[in-house]
């Protein structure tokens, strides 16, 4: 059996959500991959992240207690939505998970080369159904990020804490060494390793973020998303991406917006191609008919002009997508198809024999019932 997702985060069933935060991160920082050289490192961080994704989610963790399992474990899905999106690692984040954003961390505690201070963009792909960009709409998201310290902050200084010249580096950010070879002496420069090539260091720095004044966390935020947004179309929302180092300035969340496809709407820019069917006759003498809009609860009204061909396509103005930041609205191209009744009455084969013959039309006389079986058996 699957252990209790409390004990792997070693923490009691009553634990607040700050509580669960904390335990995440103090297991996190012996278990990551980065830092534990076990042969099992990378399955033990796995489902410790699979535990902090369940009881970090006031849903999933109501689910949890409820029933025991996680949701979607049985193979039919979560019974909510997740609000998850995909990340998109194309601003410099780098980050596709929680196991990148501890990377990140650990890259960012002097481990090595010269540390940025200011947080790096991160993008997210958004999901959105084409009725959701016709109304517009809210929706969270929740992704992982290097977010600002609770404890200190974001300023990375512990109880007392002051933030001093490296000492290593006397505050440069460079160090220097001296190589004696057979041609002379040669000095190179490098990062210095103990500051990040900030040049600064931390006496008695915050013990939750290690000075750094930022802590690998889930995020959530909500989206307003316009009506009318286009897909591939992106929203910039400032300050939460990657929080900076000791309170720099942070990168910003940019959200791409994915429209999924419409079962019955294609969409044409402002304007939308639908489709909509009548008979033969009514295709003939012309009708009124009604659609569905893509509106809530919006009908859609069609005049289908006498003599219609099959495909024939009818504009209705104003009726397609709601325009980006504005009141008006494409048009609805509605694309005709004439239905042509595959079995006919002897009356109604009459009537149409009759018009055939007023039109001056050729028409096939009806095969006798010995032709059709003979048909049937060949």
């Amino acid at each position: 059996m699957a252990r209790d997702l409390y004990e792997v985060l070693g923490v009691s069933r009553d634990a607040t959500d700050d509580e669960i935060k904390k335990a995440f991160r103090k297991q996190a920082r012996k278990l990551h991959p980065d830092v534990n050289k076990s042969a099992n490192a990378e399955e033990e961080f796995k489902e410790l992240n699979e535990a902090y994704d369940v009881l970090s989610d006031p849903n999933k963790r109501a689910y949890y207690d409820r029933t025991g399992s996680t949701p979607g474990a049985s193979g039919g899905g979560s019974p909510y939505g997740t609000g998850y999106v995909d990340f998109e690692d194309i601003f410099g984040g780098g980050f596709g998970g929680m196991g990148d954003i501890f990377s990140s961390f650990f890259s960012g505690m002097g481990g090595g080369g010269t540390m940025r201070r200011e947080g790096r963009d991160m993008g997210v792909g958004l999901r959105l159904t084409l009725q959701e960009v016709a109304t517009g709409a809210k929706k969270e998201i929740v992704y992982d990020r290097l977010s600002p310290c609770q404890d200190c902050g974001g300023t990375g200084l512990g109880e007392g804490g002051k933030e001093v010249a490296c000492p290593d580096c006397n505050g440069s950010g460079r160090v220097y060494t001296v190589q004696h070879t057979f041609l002379g002496d040669m000095r190179t420069t490098s990062s210095c390793t103990r500051c990040g090539g900030t040049g600064r260091t931390i006496d008695n720095p915050c013990p939750e973020c290690e000075g750094q004044g930022r802590v690998p966390d889930r995020q959530r935020v909500t989206v307003e998303v316009p009506a009318g947004i286009r897909d591939s179309q992106q929203l910039r929302i400032t300050g939460f991406g990657e929080a900076g180092l000791r309170g720099a300035t942070s990168g910003n969340l940019i959200v791409t917006c994915r429209v999924q496809p419409h079962e019955f709407f294609e969409r044409e820019g402002d304007n939308l191609h639908a489709r909509a069917s009548v008979s033969m006759i009514q295709a003939a003498l012309g009708v009124e008919t009604e659609i569905e809009g893509i509106l809530p609860d919006e009908k859609v009204s069609v005049r289908i002009p006498e003599g219609c061909q099959n495909e024939q396509v009818i504009r209705v103005r104003g009726k397609g997508m709601p325009k980006f930041r504005s009141d008006l609205r494409g048009d609805m191209y509605v694309h005709v198809g004439v239905t042509i009744p595959k079995k006919l009455t002897k009356s109604q084969r009459e009537l149409l024999e009759q018009l055939a013959k007023e039109l001056g039309e050729d028409y096939a006389n009806p095969r006798s019932r010995l032709e059709k079986l003979r048909d049937a058996f060949n």
